[in-house]
């Protein structure tokens, strides 16, 4: 059984969504946010105290777009992979490299600047630097979903799933009101998808059941 440690609206919802959309069996595992300051013994197990972290018999992993590569692979075949053959591989990695490191980078620091530190740290100048880091970036998204409903392939992938976290943890942060008028339709159709409902409706179920309230949104 897979085990996935979950926060509530955190880079983790990338590989509770691919378990979703492949409808594999997995235990959730509800932690408060950040885990490393509200849930010390969980460095025990992930001495990173970061989320995700993911459980698959030997195997454990950490990076959220990671572990959705891993799963699509190991437990494929699956439409939500492109394979080497497909001349929309190179497209589909940069996308999953992308959505982490470009993408949802600069928001956690706009996440920790208006949010995560006490009142005296808080900085609206960094705050606002790096959303229009994030907005700029955002613009490869925005001419990528001009002319197609999804990323590459001509279908929706694993691709979609790692970019549209970093969509709603925009959302979730305010700045999804600065969305171009592709990017903003792109989310509201991946936020209609059967897999992402679901993986919303695991998170509440399991924040309810395991008694850990959700995070506070923007």
């Amino acid at each position: 059984m897979i085990t996935l440690y979950h926060c509530d609206a955190a880079r983790s919802f990338r590989p509770l969504w691919m378990l979703e959309e492949m409808g594999l069996p997995y235990e959730l595992k509800m932690l408060p946010f950040p885990p490393r300051v509200f849930a010390k013994d969980y460095l025990a197990l992930n001495p990173l105290g970061t989320i995700p972290f993911m459980i698959d018999g030997e195997t454990r992993m950490t990076e959220s777009s990671g572990i959705c590569h891993y799963l699509g692979i190991k437990y494929g075949p699956t439409p939500l992979m492109v394979g080497p053959e497909d001349p929309a591989y190179g497209a589909f990695l940069n996308w999953m490299y992308f959505s982490d490191a470009t993408l949802t980078f600069p928001q956690t620091l706009v996440l920790r600047y208006t949010q995560l530190e006490p009142e005296e740290r808080r900085n609206p100048q960094v705050a606002t630097d790096y959303a229009k880091w994030f907005l700029g970036r955002l613009r490869a998204v925005e001419a990528a979903t001009a002319n197609a409903e999804t990323l590459c392939a001509g279908r929706f992938t694993a691709a979609d799933i790692v970019i549209g976290y970093a969509l709603r943890l925009a959302d979730s942060i305010g700045l999804a009101k600065d969305f171009g008028p592709n990017v903003a339709a792109y989310w509201a159709r991946l936020q209609q998808r059967d897999g992402f409902k679901r993986a919303v409706a695991a998170e509440q179920k399991a924040g309810k059941e395991q008694n850990i309230a959700p995070r506070v949104r923007a």
